[in-house]
């Protein structure tokens, strides 16, 4: 049975850092792309960022790039996410992804339907 599950977030005053983390289980976690996806109130679900399956590529969304940093750590099966710098645009809920249709992160990673495996999100509020 796979498992995914986000944890991590939080209320956080704006320029603030949080740290989120993914657990996975169930299935290879290391032949696996892992990606960061966020969805805000009332928004569509947007990629944030992509971390290929032996984690020598990683991939941001311009609204990331600078301010997180994606990571993974394939002896412990989990996905991190590190957020600096944050602001209120970055409220929303952070979902965590396996994708075994795209494992290197390639341009068409922020396509939803290349993922396999999702969670079931970690809510993010920052405070201005």
């Amino acid at each position: 049975q796979v498992q995914v599950v986000e944890s991590g977030g939080g209320l956080v005053q704006a320029g603030g850092s949080l740290r989120l983390s993914c657990t996975t289980s169930g299935f290879t976690f290391d032949v696996y792309a892992m990606g960061w996806f966020r969805q805000a109130a009332g928004k569509e679900r947007e990629g944030v960022s992509c971390i290929n399956w032996s984690g020598a590529r990683t991939d941001y969304k311009d609204s990331a790039n600078g301010r997180f940093t994606i990571s993974r750590d394939n002896n412990k099966n989990t996905l991190y996410l590190q957020m600096t710098s944050l602001n209120a645009k970055d409220t929303a809920t952070y979902y965590c992804a396996a994708s075994g249709l795209d494992r290197h992160c390639s341009g068409s990673w922020p396509n939803k339907d290349q993922w396999n495996y999702w969670g079931r999100g970690t809510q993010v509020t920052v405070s201005a």
